[in-house]
């Protein structure tokens, strides 16, 4: 199963597949969706959306998990990124896939084992869940462990759906 990561940004919007095989993970693909800065956020947005677009049509994954984002102190740049959010949770639900989204203590708790784990930290592990990811940036290596922690919790995520929908409540 291909799992698609994906950690939002305006500027850059990482993005990461892995492949799932039972319990083990395998690097498939890195990089990151830049928008011109010259642009205006809309024309930006189109930018990410086309982009996302292109990397699900080329890929094909069966599922997409995004990073929760937290509330800076400048409401400005809290509002850009929650409309890149928005384009990185439309795209891929768009095309049919299942999304996910985690916050960034529990993607560092899946990754590591601590969720106040330092970018270096996370990154270091990546290589070794991964062998022979040799990541982009920092922003694809953050979507990639977006990924990573989505393929640990989908079980139980799947679990939890189909309690819900015995019980005849709303997914």
């Amino acid at each position: 199963m291909l799992l698609l990561g994906i950690d939002p940004g305006l500027r850059n919007m990482g993005w990461g597949i892995i492949k799932a095989q039972g319990n083990k993970l395998h690097y498939v693909g890195d990089g990151v969706v830049a928008t011109d800065a010259k642009l205006d956020t809309p024309k930006r947005l189109v930018q990410l959306y086309d982009g996302l677009k292109n990397i699900i049509e080329e890929y094909e994954p069966e599922e997409a998990a995004v990073e929760e984002t937290f509330v800076n102190s400048n409401p400005i740049s809290s509002l850009k990124l929650g409309q890149a959010r928005g384009i990185a949770l439309f795209v891929p639900s768009k095309f049919g896939l299942p999304v996910n989204e985690y916050s960034p203590n529990l993607i560092k708790k899946s990754v590591v084992g601590s969720g106040h784990a330092s970018k270096e930290q996370i990154q270091m592990m990546i290589n070794i869940i991964l062998p022979g990811c040799k990541f982009y940036s920092a922003d694809s290596a953050d979507a990639l462990a977006v990924a990573i922690c989505h393929a640990h919790h989908r079980d139980y995520n799947v679990k939890v759906l189909k309690a819900k929908n015995i019980s005849g409540l709303k997914k």
